[in-house]
């Protein structure tokens, strides 16, 4: 009999009907932000329904939010209004919301997991696109559109086709210096921004199982930027611990039942998948982009590629509009690139583990003149524990900005944004042209490389950092 893989067990557990290609699975957690809910809302009202399942609803405040003050209007009269219609229709119906005055207020893929809202084995979405990042903790966890956001939110399921099974094996130890931002730039720079279309992703191997719970995050956060529709990782020990005594997580004799159902919850030995990559961990280095997609990534260390040597002719004229917008020439080193802006925050990488890590490269130096650098933490509680241990006193002393919790400057969609022209080294998830602002140039690249970028003023290596007097 052949085994199933871990997407397929969870698939099968939320089936609530089959309909010829599609089927109707069982959603367990809903969550939604003030950005892509309010049709929804309209929509249930204009037709007179509930929605269903209030207590498996949970609403943030977080894209719109400025991250500078905690005022409505801070981020403009359209995020305002976004924001008062959240309240609203959370109001209306009944659903639970942590506002923009709530002392655990963040960005949605930061409080859900650190409130025990997600749980492995099970589905869970959301109106945005990195819902994936919940996959950490082997949920399946998906982005959905507004009409979709509607069906959930009046039947507490959702119809789909099921995708492919990708295995992504990695073996070998990460270098200190590379980061799990680091191995999921590297993977997107193999198969590129196309690469998992059709699939969902399973991120395995003993890489893999030594990443941190904000690790595997991270690579489940950038999955969505290989084309997959979302990633998982079988939950382990370092799962459990993570999980256990968080507010919503199971209690007593229930999480130790849990653990027991979670401990089945992994592709059999004998499990076929559609697709597999093997991935030598060891081959990971710094990483940061120079284009504007994801999939146009390089080493810190290395050099901006030639379009000519791209065979395939669409990669060519993508890679000539893309030096066009950045503003590079091929050849040149990514060190010699000037940075304006720093970024540290988003859904990928605003965890008290990231923080942790720029504060103790930033000890003891300064951010150069002519950087503005900001931390944005990723809730309430990620700003309290750093607090707690003094991580805020250490970048404000090294001249980073300290924010309160928000999407930031991820988007562009609150006043958090780059100016025409200006170049950012971020530790978002996306460089589209334009997603920081109109005209804004976006470097992504890990915590660990934003600083060595804020202090030296360009792009750079930790390694770099420590030859260099600043």
């Amino acid at each position: 009999m052949t085994g199933r893989t871990l997407y397929d067990k969870i698939w099968d557990s939320r089936i609530v009907t089959q309909d010829g290609e599609e089927d109707i699975l069982y959603v367990d957690r809903h969550l939604l932000h003030e950005v892509t809910s309010p049709q929804a809302f309209t929509a249930l009202k204009d037709k007179g329904r509930e929605v269903r399942k209030k207590e498996r609803t949970f609403a943030v405040m977080d894209h719109n939010v400025s991250t500078r003050n905690r005022e409505w209007s801070g981020a403009g009269s359209v995020s305002q209004r976004q924001m008062e219609l959240l309240a609203e229709n959370c109001k209306t119906f009944g659903i639970e919301l942590l506002d923009i005055n709530h002392p655990d207020q963040g960005i949605v893929h930061v409080v859900g997991p650190e409130m025990g809202l997600t749980l492995p084995g099970t589905v869970i979405v959301c109106g945005d696109s990195h819902t994936s990042t919940h996959g950490a903790f082997g949920s399946f966890a998906l982005g959905i559109g507004t009409s979709e956001i509607e069906h959930v939110l009046a039947t507490q399921t959702i119809r789909l086709k099921k995708s492919k099974n990708l295995l992504v094996q990695v073996v070998g130890k990460l270098a200190p210096d590379a980061s799990a931002k680091d191995l999921a730039l590297y993977l997107i720079g193999k198969i590129g921004t196309n690469g998992g279309q059709g699939y969902v992703i399973e991120y395995a191997g003993e890489t893999i199982r030594n990443l941190s719970m904000e690790g595997r995050m991270t690579l489940c956060n950038l999955c969505i930027e290989a084309g997959a529709r979302a990633g998982l990782i079988a939950p382990d020990q370092t799962t459990f611990d993570y999980l256990k005594g968080k507010d919503r997580s199971p209690k007593g004799e229930e999480y130790n039942r849990k653990v027991e159902y979670w401990k089945t919850l992994k592709s059999d030995s004998n499990a076929v998948f559609d697709r597999t990559i093997q991935l030598d961990a060891s081959e990971v280095v710094p990483m940061v982009t120079w284009g504007t997609n994801p999939g146009q990534v390089v080493p810190v260390s290395s050099v901006v590629p030639d379009p000519d040597s791209f065979t395939d002719s669409e990669a060519k004229a993508a890679a000539r509009r893309s030096l066009e917008y950045m503003d590079l020439k091929a050849g040149q080193t990514m060190s010699s690139v000037r940075i304006d802006k720093v970024f540290i925050g988003s859904c990928t990488n605003a965890r008290i583990e990231d923080i942790r890590k720029a504060a103790q490269i930033a000890r003891g130096k300064r951010v150069s003149s002519n950087v503005r650098a900001i931390v944005v933490p990723g809730s309430g509680r990620v700003k309290r524990q750093a607090e707690e241990e003094g991580l805020d006193r250490v970048l404000l002393a090294a001249g980073f900005e300290w924010r309160m919790p928000g999407c930031s400057m991820c988007l562009g969609m609150n006043d958090d944004f780059l100016k025409p022209g200006e170049r950012s080294a971020s530790t978002s998830n996306r460089n589209f042209e334009g997603r920081q602002g109109r005209g804004g140039r976006t470097h992504l690249v890990s915590p660990e490389s934003a600083v060595v970028a804020a202090i030296l003023g360009r792009l750079g290596t930790v390694s770099e950092l420590q030859e260099v007097r600043v």
